[in-house]
């Protein structure tokens, strides 16, 4: 095998040595901030350090909104010396929190990873109407480069925080071969120009003559120019009589060196990635499963299915045969890793490192109320679509091994968890260890003052609607925004609607929002480019808003889900970050949700009220730097020196005398 090419044992010796090398420096990650723990903050560090010190497995940080719970977090990473996963409920609260981890955590590893899908309609099967729904996907490419920079960073080195959805418990190829599959050149290194064409195909970079797209390779005579899947920078490296002559980092638009290198790893453009061994021992079993497959369909007289599995399956494994690759070939992932059926897919947490068989790394699930039932429930759901699949022909068996992780398998490939909300779930009540209050806010804000007010008013032949939008122009006025959160999406568009017809400055957002689209509405917001935001539950977990001044939640009455006692609590809490802050709820009845979440605000606010006595503190409101939360294109030269970081620490663990294990 040629040198420039890494074996898989080459390759996980090497992550071995890194994290063991690590484990002798000084501290991973280093904290900057302007604060000092205050307020409730000190005892909550103290509790969770010792939580786990003492190997617990779960604890819970019940922090209220505005309390700095992030902030609590990040001093208890400051004092590890292993990776973190932090899980978000939502794209919008995952880019808040990576933004705020960046700012915290500069001089280390923090990267975003959720779904990059910004339209995906899955393949599906509706046997009542016998219609086949092929699956369609618009893959956003900037977050498919955040989600390749986070794979690249946890195997490349330690200090790492990852911010994700909970799509990081889906299937992601296998980490071994991915891992295995990087490419390795350094300045005087011999190589002929066949053989490096050759391993870039091998691992899918596609070639080009064209402009140059991430993923893809060019070359002019003896120059190869590279552009990797996880940054937006060019490679060009030049050889000359078999030898690497220079490795330098290019403009992409001028050309002009930006950077000389002596050495550089390239990263697969794709997750699922097999050796050319691998593929044709899958494609052995598939062809076997198929054979089965075909005999019960034929058994049973189900011959139209018969057709579609063989027809399908055989064009897939002349794909595959071809180029390596096919369309949907994470629904053949059970082959190509090689794993039992059943067998528990690999997701982004087999990429975290592990020692002696056990997570090395701690999880944090923010806004554990609702990250924890989702994750619970994913499975499910994604079963129960490729049953009618397989059912009826479209896909063989094994599809259903291309799975989210069922909740105990979670549970079994994650470390020591701490959960953060302001309104624990059962789940943490009952699991937690330790349940460790953060009310006391170190800026002395108050919960807000809530007032009821009649949804319609008769007496005045007013509704909801109309004292709604006399608030918003009152407030608007005087630079002021408003939240308003509505019952359905529908309910939102048509209320931003009827608000911008009568020439209010407004926006809505929903899950239908883009994931970029929904982080420059919430940017908008701050700026004071419109006054009012409307949504349905993107509006209620974590979204730091201080400029907000008044919450308004429609149809309040409407007990459910979305009015519950942990809805309503989440959803009011987006005042409590201003010190003008106040919520209108609008019922023509008070629900016993209403009612509790009532009576825990004001339990919060005699306690507050209490503090600010005892050290006469005077509230204020939170001043909070209106940036991006995340990195798209204006990143560069961060991320030519976050690779060249890699890339030393890769060159320090081969020159060491690390004792290997």
């Amino acid at each position: 095998m040629n040198n420039c090419y890494f074996n898989i044992g080459i390759c996980l010796e090497f992550r071995v040595w890194y994290f063991e090398f690590a484990k002798i420096m000084p501290k991973l990650f280093k904290l900057h901030s302007s604060f000092k723990p205050a307020g409730d903050q000190p005892q909550a560090i103290d509790k969770l350090k010792k939580g786990l010190e003492k190997s617990f497995d779960f604890q819970t940080l019940m922090g209220v909104t505005g309390s700095g719970k992030t902030f609590t977090v990040a001093n208890i990473i400051s004092e590890l010396d292993k990776p973190v996963l932090v899980i978000a409920p939502n794209k919008s609260l995952a880019a808040q929190l990576y933004r705020e981890y960046k700012n915290f955590f500069p001089e280390n590893a923090v990267h975003y990873f959720v779904s990059y899908y910004d339209y995906y309609q899955p393949e599906a099967y509706l046997p009542i109407t016998d219609t086949y729904i092929d699956k369609e996907a618009m893959i956003n490419q900037e977050i498919d480069k955040l989600r390749h920079g986070a794979t690249t960073a946890l195997s490349t080195r330690r200090d790492v925080i990852i911010v994700a959805s909970v799509s990081c418990i889906y299937n992601l190829g296998v980490p071994e071969n991915y891992q295995g599959s990087l490419i390795h050149l350094e300045t005087n290194q011999v190589i002929t120009r066949a053989d490096l064409i050759f391993q870039l195909i091998k691992i899918h970079f596609e070639r080009t003559n064209g402009v140059l797209t991430r993923g893809q390779f060019r070359i002019r005579g003896n120059v190869f120019e590279i552009k990797p899947m996880n940054e937006d920078i060019t490679y060009r490296i030049e050889l000359e009589d078999q030898i690497i002559q220079d490795i330098n980092i290019v403009d992409n638009v001028s050309q002009n060196i930006l950077e000389n290198l002596s050495e550089i790893l390239i990263f697969p453009p794709k997750h699922f990635i097999s050796s050319a061994p691998q593929t044709m021992e899958a494609i052995k079993n598939i062809k076997s499963e198929l054979k089965e497959r075909l005999a019960y369909f034929k058994k049973n007289k189900l011959y139209l299915e018969a057709e579609r599995i063989e027809r399908r399956t055989k064009y897939d494994i002349e794909m595959m045969k071809s180029i390596g690759y096919c369309h949907g070939i994470e629904n053949y992932s059970r082959h190509l890793s090689g794993k039992l059926a059943g067998e528990a897919p690999d997701s982004l947490l087999a990429y975290f490192p592990r020692v002696n068989g056990k997570a090395d790394f701690l999880t944090i699930i923010d806004e554990s109320h609702i990250a924890v039932p989702q994750i619970g429930g994913m499975y499910e759901g994604d079963r129960s679509r490729k049953q009618a699949l397989v059912k009826y022909g479209w896909r063989l068996p094994s599809a259903l091994d291309n799975r989210p992780l069922r909740f105990e398998e979670f549970k079994k490939r994650i470390g020591q968890v701490i959960f953060t909300t302001a309104t624990p779930g059962k789940f943490e009540y009952e699991h937690s260890k330790a349940v460790i209050e953060q009310i006391i806010r170190p800026t002395g804000l108050i919960d807000p003052e809530i007032e009821i007010r009649p949804v319609f008013d008769k007496k005045h032949n007013r509704s909801q609607i109309n004292d709604i939008m006399d608030e918003i122009e009152r407030l608007a006025k005087i630079h002021e925004r408003v939240i308003v959160n509505t019952l359905t999406k529908k309910q939102a568009e048509d209320l931003h609607a009827y608000l911008t017809e009568h020439k209010f400055r407004s926006n809505y957002v929903h899950s239908d929002v883009k994931t970029f689209e929904r982080n420059e509405i919430l940017k908008d917001f701050r700026l004071g480019k419109f006054d009012v935001l409307i949504g349905v539950n993107l509006l209620r977990e974590g979204l730091d808003l201080p400029e907000v001044t008044l919450v308004a939640i429609l149809d309040a009455d409407r007990e459910g889900f979305l009015r519950s006692e942990t809805s309503l609590m989440q959803t009011m809490g987006r005042a409590a970050r201003n010190v003008k802050g106040k919520i209108i709820l609008y019922a023509d009845k008070t629900t016993d949700s209403m009612k509790k979440a009532i009576k825990e605000v004001e339990r919060r606010r005699k306690k507050q009220i209490e503090y600010n006595t005892k050290y006469n503190i005077t509230p204020k409101t939170i001043k909070k730097d209106i940036e991006d939360f995340l990195d798209i294109s204006t990143e560069d030269d961060k991320n030519v020196k976050l690779q060249m970081s890699n890339i030393k620490s890769i060159s320090k663990i081969k020159k060491s005398k690390v004792k290997r294990i």
